[in-house]
């Protein structure tokens, strides 16, 4: 449910970015915000590797990016990305051939570090296998390995020394025509990073990946990630995003989609509203919301559900969500569908009840959409 259009102060105007292609996958222009997460398997374990990818495109992951440190990672690679669902982001550091090695293994893009890649001609040798291979590029800077002559420069990590680093691959990127390339400023300062993302915003029209790197596990990385990120996503900056946790990667995606619809951004999944719980409350809104929440997972349809204990903010919630239960007395509860009063539901079935409604209104949005895009042919 969208209220934009009578509510302009909830609109985020997006920079204007070129857009590229990761594979099937826009990025940058008017595409969605799209989210990563990155294995965490060794490349060589090709089974694991693979049940990663597959379980993080089934969170929503719209990319997702591998490691590749060596040459047997490489031959690795090849049968990933055959069973990959999404577009693999190839990760390359230090060695040149890899970056070379995974274009020809079908890697969708790859991720070269200035700090690490090695000289302009190596630089120029990956650009060649991108442009035979059609991959895209991205540029990742990092604060931890910025280009030495840069640390002697301004002394330290900075957000000018991350920002010149990256405009100087830029350069070489588009000296040799190549424009299919996004770009990244990493630190794992908040400031340090948000402050690199907004003059990089500036100096650039390439589309711009967003994570805070090394962000921590996953209460504190979280945490850093929303601030950091959400911060630049509210003033437009962000075309692609990888929140970067010590985590599961399924979390990672979780947590880059928690981001962008608390915005309004992106919207997948079933988005459930729900109190704290206090005294007041009419059944354990805790217990209830988790158990929803697993119940619910499979769903990827855009709806709002709302789980409020009580009646003092259950049926204003209750008003702009699709579906809704407020707690009242006596072991029973009130349903809402479509912001409306619908019927009374004992405590005790509730959450069977509210995944059926749940699911049933999916079918129904699901239905519909399909039905619009049938009359737009």
């Amino acid at each position: 449910m969208s209220l934009n259009h009578i509510r302009p102060w909830r609109n985020i105007y997006r920079r204007e970015s070129r857009q590229i292609m990761v594979g099937s996958v826009p990025v940058g222009g008017d595409a969605p915000i799209t989210v990563q997460t990155m294995t965490n398997t060794l490349t060589t374990d090709v089974a694991a590797t693979v049940a990663q990818v597959q379980a993080a495109a089934e969170a929503g992951a719209d990319i997702v990016r591998i490691s590749v440190p060596d040459q047997a990672s490489s031959k690795a690679l090849r049968e990933i990305v055959a069973e990959s669902p999404v577009p693999i982001v190839a990760d390359i550091h230090f060695h040149y051939k890899r970056g070379i090695e995974a274009a020809e293994a079908g890697a969708a893009c790859l991720r070269i570090n200035p700090g690490n890649i090695g000289s302009e001609d190596r630089v120029k040798e990956v650009i060649k296998a991108a442009r035979d291979h059609n991959c895209s590029i991205r540029i990742g800077v990092n604060a931890g390995s910025l280009e030495k002559h840069l640390l002697e420069k301004y002394g330290e990590p900075t957000p000018d020394a991350m920002v010149e680093s990256g405009l100087d691959h830029i350069k070489i990127l588009q000296d040799n025509d190549f424009h299919e390339f996004k770009i990244s400023c990493k630190a794992s300062d908040v400031f340090m990073a948000a402050t690199a993302y907004q003059k990089l915003a500036e100096a650039t029209d390439a589309p711009i990946h967003l994570g805070i790197t090394e962000a921590g596990g996953l209460t504190s990385g979280t945490i850093k990630s929303a601030i950091g990120l959400g911060n630049l996503l509210w003033m437009g900056i962000g075309d692609t995003i990888r929140v970067s946790l010590s985590a599961d990667p399924v979390e990672e995606v979780k947590v880059g989609y928690e981001i962008l619809k608390s915005l309004g951004l992106r919207h997948r999944g079933v988005n459930i509203i729900s109190c704290p719980s206090c005294a007041r409350q009419g059944f354990d809104v805790i217990k209830t919301v988790e158990l929803l929440e697993e119940r619910l997972a499979h769903i990827k349809t855009p709806m709002s559900l709302s789980i409020i204990g009580c009646v003092v903010n259950g049926p204003g919630e209750a008003l702009m969500t699709d579906v809704g239960f407020t707690g009242g007395g006596a072991g029973h509860g009130m349903v809402y569908l479509a912001g409306k009063q619908s019927h009374r539901m004992n405590n005790d079935a509730m959450v069977d009840h509210i995944v059926e409604e749940v699911e049933k209104k999916a079918a129904e949005l699901d239905a519909a959409e399909a039905a619009d895009a049938q009359a737009a042919e």
